[in-house]
């Protein structure tokens, strides 16, 4: 999810200009927590080596390094000054302490899972690394997670913008990533409400005096 910030055109001459240093550094700079579009600029990168104009390999390599990476700047920046910008923020929104130390608990139990498969989820992809710094994540375990979760992403964005961007139009195919991305976002957002709101009626049925 890039909030459109480059049009597809623009990256595409960013790709042919700088290669595999665009591969890297989009990813890179997107998993770190800014809104970069980096899944688009891998799968651009994925379509120029299916064109021959770059080697299929380093593609894959560039991508997989600089998720990795990326992931792990936003879990150092989130693990030592993630959490005092969280509670500003929730002060921003009147969102209480309480209630974030929740959600800081609710995903350290989910770590590992959303750290492995965030990057196939629009926003998730973003806030994973930093996220898991802030829940105090132990590194080895994320380290972990993350390399695993790179090579899985980068080996199915690569291949898949490799053989289908021979026969589907690029843009068609972009779309279609982000697309998906989005409606796991919303399948993960409706499922974390409709917990929420079972745990609260079962809370309010537990503290409500029998009849």
């Amino acid at each position: 999810m890039s909030f459109e910030l480059l049009s597809l055109e623009n990256i595409q001459e960013i790709a042919d200009h700088y290669g595999y240093w665009a591969v890297f550094g989009g990813i890179a700079l997107e998993n770190t927590g800014i809104p970069l579009p980096g899944e688009t600029i891998t799968l651009v990168g994925g379509f120029l080596a299916g064109s021959g104009e770059l080697n299929y390999w380093w593609v894959l390599a560039s991508a997989m390094g600089g998720a990795i990476v990326g992931d792990n700047f936003g879990y150092w920046i989130g693990k030592f000054g993630g959490w005092p910008l969280l509670k500003r923020l929730g002060r921003l929104f009147r969102i209480s302490e309480h209630q974030l130390e929740k959600a800081k608990a609710q995903f350290s139990q989910n770590a590992g899972r959303a750290v492995f498969f965030g990057r196939f989820v629009a926003l998730l992809r973003i806030f994973a690394g930093p996220m898991a710094g802030i829940a105090q994540m132990p590194y080895p375990q994320f380290l972990l997670y993350n390399s695993g979760g790179a090579a899985l992403w980068a080996s199915v964005m690569v291949t898949l913008s490799f053989f289908i961007g021979r026969v589907v139009p690029l843009t068609q195919m972009v779309s279609w990533v982000a697309d998906f991305g989005i409606v796991v976002l919303v399948g993960i957002v409706g499922w974390v409400i409709i917990s929420l709101l079972l745990e609260s009626r079962k809370n309010r049925l537990e503290s409500s005096p029998l009849e």
